[in-house]
């Protein structure tokens, strides 16, 4: 195969693994049972009048399975986040001590972990469609190569098949991803 095919396929295997990377990040926003980092992370904070994310303001720890324990590195920031907490969509109330917020995470409803499911599964679904759309820019672009530098057919089927083989992959791994997200969900 040409350098040009090369170009083709791995900067279509570099996208696919960043639409994978962004759907494990949109799973960690999903809340489990369990406290974690990423529940918060993506959160942002009206701090010294611009809008951050949270982490550049605070360190978040878990100190129990069912507790964050959010710790500001500018105490004045406390009410900045404590607001931002409690105008998220995470459906949770800090507690604030003065020096730091916990956030106590409820054992989840089953009707609730349900729910979540299908949004973890709709969360995945457009991560595959997203790689679907890498796939067929990638195909096009082998297409062009075809009539442009005179690629013969038999090097395009070959190219072609190398990218399904990675489409499938990629796929696999969302599929890997969402199977494990749905567990730690679906764990009581």
């Amino acid at each position: 195969m040409s350098e040009l095919t090369d170009l083709v396929l791995e900067e279509a295997q570099e996208r696919m693994e960043k639409a994978i990377a962004h759907a494990r990040t949109e799973f960690s926003g999903i809340r489990s049972g369990r406290a974690a980092p990423g529940l918060v992370e993506r959160l942002t904070v009206e701090a010294y009048g611009v809008d951050v994310r949270l982490v550049e303001v605070a360190s978040v720890s878990v100190p129990e399975a069912r507790q964050l324990l959010i710790s500001p590195h500018d105490p004045a920031n406390l009410d900045a986040i404590e607001r931002a907490i409690r105008s998220s969509d995470l459906g949770l109330s800090p507690s604030s001590d003065g020096r730091a917020l916990r956030l106590n995470f409820p054992p989840l409803t089953e009707e609730r972990r349900r729910d979540l499911v299908r949004v973890v599964k709709h969360m995945a679904e457009e991560g595959r469609v997203a790689i679907r759309n890498i796939r067929r820019e990638a195909r096009k672009e082998l297409e062009s190569l075809e009539k442009d530098s005179g690629m013969s057919a038999d090097e395009l089927k070959r190219a072609e098949d190398q990218l399904d083989k990675l489409t499938h992959k990629s796929e696999a791994e969302v599929d890997v991803a969402l199977q494990a997200k749905e567990d730690e969900l679906l764990e009581v």
